[in-house]
């Protein structure tokens, strides 16, 4: 039996066929003149935390435009540099842009950080800060990091809606303040009120494992951050 008679004999003729369909295919792999590689679209750089470290200016000021309408935050480093600058590069990179205010608690905060996608929510879960001294007051209007116990604060962030000189005590270090729409904020919608084990507002947990599914399904009447923007450096 001759060679070309025994390879036929064992490839089916439609085997042959695709194996020769895709030969080329791979021969082009080395880049030849004139191929180019299918395109990949670009990784959400939302999933790397570690290069979001630029430090932040010593003031500096963030426009929130929410569904509610525009809250302007103007940040102290000074205050607390290392909250300062995680928020400042949170900012930059878009972060913002989508997320919902999760935790509105009438007389108490409103808090937002959990964004709709899921996956980014895992990558920053373990980018944890360092604590800041506490050198401010979380007073009425002031805006701090959440935390669950010490050098946990990640991305969730609360503005106060009262004096909450308690959280002074906690550890919570205010990095800036309201100058402009706390009227808006009094108005982003509470009605969901405070999540389990307290309400049946947000579990904060499934929010996290399922972002926007969660959040659409559960609680559509959230308002949300649509864009949010560093407007000025310096005071």
């Amino acid at each position: 039996m001759s060679l070309t008679r025994l390879h036929h004999s064992r490839f089916p003729r439609r085997a042959l066929a695709l194996a020769l369909l895709l030969l080329p295919v791979g021969m082009g792999c080395g880049g030849g003149e004139g191929e180019e590689e299918n395109p990949q679209p670009p990784a959400n750089p939302l999933l790397q935390p570690r290069s979001f470290d630029e430090t932040a200016p010593e003031e500096y000021r963030v426009r929130l435009g929410t569904t509610k309408g525009d809250v302007m935050i103007q940040v102290h480093r000074s205050w607390a540099p290392r909250g300062a600058d995680r928020f400042y590069n949170l900012v930059k990179a878009g972060y913002y842009k989508g997320v919902p205010f999760h935790r509105v608690v009438e007389g108490f905060v409103a808090e937002f950080g959990i964004h709709p996608d899921p996956w980014v929510n895992a990558a920053w879960r373990q980018a944890t800060l360092t604590d800041d001294p506490v050198l401010e007051s979380n007073t009425r209007g002031r805006v701090t990091f959440s935390k669950s116990r010490a050098h946990s604060r990640t991305v969730q962030v609360f503005i106060n809606l009262k004096d909450n000189p308690n959280l002074d005590e906690e550890g919570f270090a205010p990095f800036g303040e309201v100058v402009e729409g706390m009227d808006v904020v009094e108005e982003l919608y509470a009605g969901y009120g405070e999540g389990p084990p307290r309400g049946d507002g947000v579990y904060q947990a499934m929010a996290i494992a399922k972002g926007d599914e969660y959040f659409n399904e559960e609680f559509p009447l959230l308002d949300r951050i649509q864009e949010a923007e560093i407007v000025g450096e310096g005071g």
